[in-house]
């Protein structure tokens, strides 16, 4: 099994009024034409960050027609499987459904073997979403999925991705601190192979919530509980990734990293090494940061 990222270079990335119906993280009213070009410093500068560690990125360069602001958070609309499969997601907003451009499939296929394909997006005819590894926190290993319920993450159809790649669900509500449905999974949740980041306080339902810290105590993760100033920050939004050597390390922004407790960096390093670069542009703007940025490929090699 190989282990490698999946990043598109933005061409036009800025401001999406049709995702920040329900995305609370993004700001609106900055110059466009600076957005892209500090967004693009700050994606190179990441890029190269994660080389000098040797993890193999795959950059795919974003098309600029049809305008896609979002390109930049690839994981929401493709996910890569060991079993030499890809999934396409149905996405909430219009013009994110234009990200699925096949410059980005034939880019993985000259490197990567696929042999199957799981389409949900027919979905979107029925204003029926799931958002990728965003909707979706996946223990690869133990072949548990966590999602939390919102209007991109439909509680059926997660069922249906689970019985069809074999993973046993765990469902969930999440609210941030005014009430409102946490629109993505990976804002508030991240799992590494013997931890777990993740806002508790976000559960509101103690049932829920009991289920939650059962099933990652007895999947063997250590539970680092994260406040909703933290998940304000991003710090939810992590990945653990792996070098070409096999060695681990947990990617976040540097405002994630910052929001963190000397206590909380020490027991996260205690697993892993933590790479964190600053995001702050598409932050911003996208409402995402480092881990929306990668999308896992476990594809077998050519």
């Amino acid at each position: 099994m190989s282990y490698a990222l999946l990043m598109v270079r933005p061409v036009r990335f800025g401001y999406n009024a049709e995702t920040a119906v329900n995305n609370v993280f993004q700001v609106a009213g900055q110059n466009q034409e600076e957005v892209q070009a500090s967004a693009l410093q700050e994606f190179d500068h990441f890029v190269a960050t994660l080389r000098s560690h040797d993890i193999d990125v795959v950059v795919v360069e974003d098309t600029v027609e049809p305008h896609t602001p979002d390109s930049i958070f690839p994981n929401n609309w493709i996910s890569f499987h060991k079993n030499s499969t890809i999934v396409l997601y149905p996405m909430f907003a219009a013009n994110r459904r234009l990200e699925r451009k096949e410059t980005v499939i034939e880019a993985i296929k000259s490197r990567f073997q696929i042999d199957s394909t799981i389409d949900l997006t027919k979905n979107e005819s029925h204003d029926v979403f799931l958002e990728g590894t965003g909707s979706i926190i996946l223990d690869r290993d133990n072949k548990i999925a966590y999602a939390c319920i919102s209007p991109r993450t439909d509680k059926n159809l997660f069922l249906e991705f689970c019985e069809e790649m074999g993973y046993e669900p765990v469902i969930f509500n999440a609210l941030d601190q005014k009430g409102k449905d946490i629109y993505h999974t990976n804002v508030m949740m991240c799992l590494g192979d013997k931890y777990a980041v993740i806002c508790m306080d976000s559960i509101p339902e103690a049932d829920q919530r009991a289920v939650v810290t059962a099933t990652l105590a007895q999947s063997g993760k250590v539970i680092v509980d994260i406040s909703f100033e933290q998940m304000n920050h991003f710090a939810g939004n992590m990945l653990q990734v792996t070098n070409v050597q096999g060695e681990q390390f947990l990617v976040m922004s540097s405002q994630a990293y910052a929001s963190l407790t000397e206590e909380q960096v020490q027991t996260l390093e205690s697993f892993n090494p933590i790479i964190h670069v600053p995001l702050n542009t598409i932050e911003t703007n996208g409402g995402g940061s480092a881990r929306c940025m990668m999308a896992e490929i476990l594809l077998p090699k050519k």
